[in-house]
């Protein structure tokens, strides 16, 4: 991994939802391998903790808020990072909407309850609940923000003839093990086959599009989901996780970072996920 490592001193690369969690972590992982590094999210106190850590590594940041639900915000950025940095070479397309409000969480716990213990088989009424807005509030970050930073991408890397596109995917969008979260599920599946279409379309360009599709990450965030569910859900979760540990943020970074160099890799769906889909 050193000598991967390596190859990327002196690229520029973006992070998209870099304030915390995976994205801050992918950010600092790359500026670690020697990559100078662009960051966005919408949270800036995070942000700005994310850009003293790549900056601690030796190379430059440039830290934007950017909603990339926003075409327009989402062209400033890239103009920016042009201006900063003269041209983009990886794009890491992380941020996204996901399902942690409470009605989210109560969701997972009935799920998790209905596929692990002997109940009467029955729908379980996610689909039906969920409103227009909800739905919509999914699809414009998770989909509509990643098309636009791709297309803006791609305005950069087609006339140089080099790029790295790694996009965040799930298992939520391979499987039905997030059936709690159809809209989720959706906007993940949508990702996984845009890679696909457009890592055939450019990689003649020596522009290799891949996605990463983690099953569950060691973020606060779950870490709080745990503590709060008590023993009886997490022994429940941990029935369908054959590894019996999540992922923890270090090891998809360093995923990312191997994806963002020189490899043979065009379209694919790189998914560590403990064998929770295998």
């Amino acid at each position: 991994m050193q000598n991967q490592r390596q190859n990327l001193a002196g690229r520029i690369a973006l992070v998209t939802g870099a304030g915390r969690g995976m994205g801050g972590a992918i950010a600092i992982d790359l500026a670690h391998a020697g990559a100078h590094v662009a960051i966005c999210d919408i949270d800036m106190p995070a942000l700005e903790a994310t850009r003293a850590a790549v900056e601690a590594a030796g190379v430059q940041c440039l830290a934007l808020r950017c909603d990339v639900s926003s075409s327009s915000e989402v062209a400033r950025l890239f103009a920016a990072i042009e201006e900063c940095f003269g041209t983009l070479h990886i794009l890491v397309n992380n941020a996204a909407r996901v399902p942690n409000t409470p009605v989210d969480t109560g969701r997972r716990n009935e799920h998790y309850a209905y596929i692990t213990t002997p109940v009467l088989r029955q729908s379980l009424g996610f689909t039906s609940t969920i409103s227009d807005e909800e739905w919509h509030r999914y699809w414009d970050v998770n989909v509509h923000g990643l098309f636009y930073c791709t297309r803006e991408a791609l305005r950069l890397m087609q006339p140089q003839r080099d790029g790295r596109i790694i996009n965040i995917a799930s298992i939520a969008g391979m499987s039905a093990m997030s059936a709690h979260s159809p809209h989720y599920c959706a906007t993940k599946g949508a990702v996984i086959a845009f890679t696909k279409s457009v890592a055939a379309e450019v990689a003649g360009a020596n522009i290799f599009v891949n996605a990463m599709a983690p099953g569950g990450v060691a973020t606060p965030e779950f870490n709080q989901y745990f503590e709060a569910a008590g023993e009886e859900k997490c022994n429940q979760f941990w029935q369908l996780v054959p590894a019996g540990r999540l992922g923890t943020m270090q090891e998809y970074a360093s995923m990312v970072t191997y994806m963002a160099g020189d490899h043979y890799l065009v379209g694919q769906i790189i998914s560590p996920n403990g064998g929770v889909v295998i």
